[in-house]
């Protein structure tokens, strides 16, 4: 084993490995085909084919892709320039497929432009035959260390995957824990923050929304309230209605939840923030805590603004009981363009009417509605 410019051992390819390549030959002259073929077989190699016709070389390849290809440059129909120009795409980085000129133009012009055009070497007529052999060995090892290299990387490539969804996998299950327990603060149920999650990815499809964001916004939604983790229980469970400086201290789980899921790297606790601080803007401007308006709202947050309300009046809580989902769906309709986007709100109802029959299925699930729990009423909303 020899030793590289960096001192490092020089990696060698089994003799075995390069006796075994594909080697094709291109060259108009039949006897100098048969002088290259007698001194490879001579030298072991038995993968052998050749050509006196350039035109045929396509079909050649794709038959059975070589792994060198020694060409000759002037030759009738198809030149090797031409042919160099046809193989470009054969010929690039990612395969590194090797070819070797072999020419009886000793002009500087003709080397410079074949291997400006992708031969990785170029050896003049008449050869030394020991060079040949030399000069093909090595393009050949060359070959294979590369592609042993792609495939190396390949690995470390699939095993980065593999890393990085465990890595998801295991801050899916953290941000899920995380909603859970802000919920358990206010809720009882602990079903909120999924149907929340649930629901406002269903909005987000019917809004035509990529799949990619659909997911981030399923998975990031049950984190809209995390910030009720900083309140105080007083506040919280409190029976009656809030006092202004209790409401100011509630709102404040916006820009709480938002500081608490901030600098983050990943899209979605990215998304999960924005989330966080805009799910209570109003679509008339006047919500917290920004006083944002329209679409100077995240998209996610005037989705979840939807998503949240819509299940907080379908189910009970200390201070009201459940409504049905068609007292629910009149009450958000009569605050689209106030409180809701009149996007997001007109997705609810197709949810709910049954034009999206799919979501209808979809929304049946979630909320476990029989046919007679959703009256035909919500037609008239439209």
């Amino acid at each position: 084993m020899g030793v590289n410019d960096n001192g490092r051992p020089r990696q060698h390819v089994a003799d075995s490995v390069l006796r075994e390549s594909r080697i094709l030959i291109i060259d108009d002259e039949a006897p100098n085909i048969r002088l290259l073929l007698r001194l490879l077989r001579r030298a072991g190699f038995t993968n052998l084919v050749s050509t006196t016709d350039a035109r045929e070389v396509p079909d050649l390849i794709k038959a059975a892709p070589p792994d060198l290809i020694l060409l000759d440059l002037w030759m009738p129909h198809t030149n090797g320039f031409e042919l160099l120009e046809q193989l470009r795409p054969e010929i690039g980085d990612s395969n590194y497929l090797p070819i070797l000129v072999v020419s009886a133009d000793i002009t500087a012009e003709a080397k410079a432009r074949a291997l400006s055009q992708g031969a990785k070497d170029f050896l003049h007529k008449p050869f030394d035959l020991v060079e040949v052999l030399l000069r093909i060995r090595n393009l050949l090892e060359t070959r294979y260390l590369y592609l042993e290299l792609q495939r190396q990387n390949e690995i470390l490539e699939a095993r980065v995957k593999e890393r990085t969804r465990e890595l998801e996998e295991a801050q899916i299950e953290v941000i899920d824990r995380l909603a859970r327990a802000a919920e358990y603060r206010d809720h009882t149920t602990g079903q909120h923050t999924r149907r929340v999650g649930e629901l406002s990815a269903l909005l987000a499809s019917v809004l035509g929304l990529s799949q990619e964001e659909v997911e981030l916004i399923r998975k990031a939604a049950p984190l809209h309230d995390v910030g009720k983790i900083s309140l105080s229980d007083a506040i919280l469970l409190k029976p009656g209605r809030l006092s202004p400086a209790e409401m100011e201290l509630n709102r404040s789980h916006t820009t709480m939840g938002a500081e608490l899921l901030s600098g983050g790297r990943f899209p979605l606790l990215k998304m999960a923030e924005i989330i966080a601080l805009t799910h209570h803007e109003r679509w008339d401007g006047q919500g917290y805590p920004r006083g944002l308006a329209g679409e100077d709202i995240p998209l996610p947050g005037r989705i979840v603004a939807v998503a949240d309300v819509f299940d907080a009046l379908v189910h009970e809580r200390p201070y009201k009981r459940a409504w049905t989902p068609e007292e629910a769906m009149a009450e958000i309709a009569e605050q689209s363009g106030k409180q809701f986007d009149p996007a997001v709100v007109r997705a609810l109802l197709s949810l709910l009417d049954g034009s999206n029959s799919e979501g209808n299925r979809r929304l049946r699930e979630i909320y476990r509605l029989k046919d007679r729990e959703v009256a035909p009423d919500v037609h008239a909303l439209r």
